[in-house]
């Protein structure tokens, strides 16, 4: 199997774009013509033979062993197997604005389009390439949509996008693996968020955080509200008896006349002190902030800035001894460029919260042959699970990720990591 993939690895090379023609790839039937059954036994005996052709004929539904099923989506990914049974009509539709997001323009599409591949399914995926987010060309773009006959959208929009797809209220299936809930407004049946939820990260990370807080930002829109919020929560924690609200200002308003209650339960009341730094992106030099300020001495250090300028914060830490208790960073710096840009000693204390926790291997792989990562790129992650979720919709199949969604907002787990000296690694709380 291995010698097949590198044999057709240098096509998907050849073949890659980012523009999806409107030539249907060539599908590949398979017909098993033995009279015999075969059994688990037998799969994994063609398996280990290098039978894949054998292998497929007769896996031609899902398998109940784990590893076998896996060699069988794999098989029908890399073959591009059609189905006997072509189903629902499959279509999905991409809505792109290029100018705003960049990168992820031709990322989300080979995310969606990496999907795909493993599903024995007839399908069409097509991208439209929106010029603004503004609502006029949005409106265009959904109209098209819809005259061509789609009803299911992935659509990787900033905030400002997404509201205004909410103020256009298409009634379209749209999912936005961009924006979590809590940063629009919408109450529409058909709009669906898939955007990892930063605050939920900031509650678990505070409460490994001592006084004095000391939140270092950049000065993007996210950069300020995550410092306004981390400011806010480490003054207020959570009570344990309540629930967190969707919305921080109904959250304030829940809360604002309770008695002070922690699950920081080492810090005394009254010791709860934050001191907030929003750096510019041409700032490489912190000496101002850092060097013998002996507030921030001892404190925990909350770095919500991009993953190059998180390694220049850290590095003038170690290098002006601020003695910090933890570094403390959401998923911003789930990044492994982490591990290789800043010294075991910068990083020994640093604690990062990360939400991509189901893995595919047929999926992670079969994204890696289109130069994809869906492992630590959370963009990437969360449009395979829209586009995932979509097909079951549509198909009625099995999901491949079992991420709830609650409220139209897909709830991602949290884990706490430590960035070690090769790779991250499940963070152990240390009582206080």
């Amino acid at each position: 199997m291995i010698k097949l993939l590198l044999l057709i690895l240098p096509i998907f090379v050849l073949a890659q774009s980012f523009m999806i023609s409107n030539i249907p790839l060539p599908k590949t039937y398979i017909q098993n013509l033995d009279p015999y059954e075969c059994d688990e036994e037998c799969l994994q005996e063609y398996l280990d033979n290098d039978m894949i052709f054998s292998f497929l004929a007769h896996a031609n539904a899902k398998l109940e062993d784990k590893v076998l099923d896996e060699a069988r989506v794999m098989g029908i990914s890399i073959l591009n197997l059609g189905a006997f049974n072509p189903g629902a009509a499959l279509k999905i539709a991409l809505l792109l604005p290029h100018n705003k997001i960049g990168k992820y323009a031709s990322s989300t599409t080979n995310a969606a389009f990496a999907y795909m591949m493993t599903k024995s399914h007839a399908f069409t995926l097509k991208s439209y390439k929106v010029e603004s987010e503004n609502i006029e060309d949005l409106q265009t773009s959904l109209a098209k949509m819809k005259e061509d006959g789609f009803a299911y959208v992935i659509a990787p929009l900033t905030s400002e996008g997404a509201q205004n797809v909410i103020t256009i209220d298409p009634e379209m299936n749209i999912y936005f693996p961009t924006i979590n809930k809590e940063d629009v407004n919408s109450s529409s049946p058909y709009l669906l968020f898939g955007g990892i939820n930063y605050h939920a990260q900031s509650d678990m990370l505070l409460r490994e955080a001592v006084s004095p807080l000391v939140i270092f930002s950049d000065k993007s829109q996210t950069g300020k509200k995550l410092a306004t919020y981390q400011d806010y929560r480490f003054k207020n924690p959570i009570p344990l008896d309540k629930n967190i609200p969707l919305n921080i200002e109904d959250e304030m308003s829940v809360y604002k006349d309770l008695a002070p209650q922690t699950l920081n339960k080492h810090l005394l009341e009254g010791e709860t002190k934050v001191i907030e730094y929003f750096i510019s992106s041409r700032t490489t030099n912190l000496e101002y902030h850092l060097k013998e300020n002996e507030k921030i001495t001892n404190g925990s250090f909350f770095i919500n800035t991009p993953i190059i300028k998180s390694g220049m914060i850290m590095s003038q830490l170690t290098l002006y001894d601020t003695n910090a208790t933890n570094v403390l960073s959401t998923q911003i710096n789930y990044d492994p460029l982490l591990l290789s840009m800043t010294q075991y000693i910068d990083r020994e204390h640093m604690i990062v919260a990360n939400s991509i926790t189901e893995e595919n291997n047929v999926l992670i792989e079969t994204n890696s042959l289109l130069g994809n990562d869906i492992v630590y790129d959370w963009i990437n992650y969360t449009t395979t699970v829209g586009v995932d979720y979509f097909y079951n919709e549509i198909t009625g199949e099995d999901r491949e990720y079992a991420i709830s969604m609650q409220d139209k907002q897909m709830l991602y787990d949290i884990e706490l990591l430590k960035p070690s000296l090769s790779r991250f690694i499940k963070y152990k709380h240390h009582s206080k």
